[in-house]
């Protein structure tokens, strides 16, 4: 079995109205509720993880240090999580139930090749 690394991008709208209580509850009932399911056929490695989305850096070649993430990306990511599928196929497959895909966001999905050493 492989394993997969799922990484949640949501699209920046400028100016949106924030969440009620009731509906980030809502929203993370669904989170909860899918990565359960997830992790009910043993295949959740690293429960979902949120990024912070107010600043970070970038650090470049000859010790360039940027700040990020930058207000003119569109997209931004928002956590990833870690699972095992057989393929790529079934991984893309548990991805299409992913609750940011209710909100116009995206799941893109990366098989993980782990290094020896």
């Amino acid at each position: 079995m492989n394993e997969f690394l799922l990484i949640f991008r949501q699209v920046e709208t400028p100016g949106a109205e924030a969440p009620s209580p009731e509906q980030m509850q809502n929203t993370m009932k669904q989170w909860m509720d899918w990565l359960g399911g997830i992790a009910a056929q043993n295949k959740l490695v690293s429960n979902g993880n949120r990024l912070y989305g107010g600043t970070g850096s970038v650090v470049r070649p000859g010790e360039v240090v940027t700040n990020g993430p930058y207000v003119e990306i569109k997209e931004l990511i928002g956590g990833y999580s870690i699972i095992r599928a057989d393929s790529l196929e079934e991984a893309t497959e548990i991805s299409k139930g992913c609750p940011i895909l209710r909100v116009g966001g995206n799941v893109e999905v990366r098989q993980i090749v782990p290094m020896n050493m």
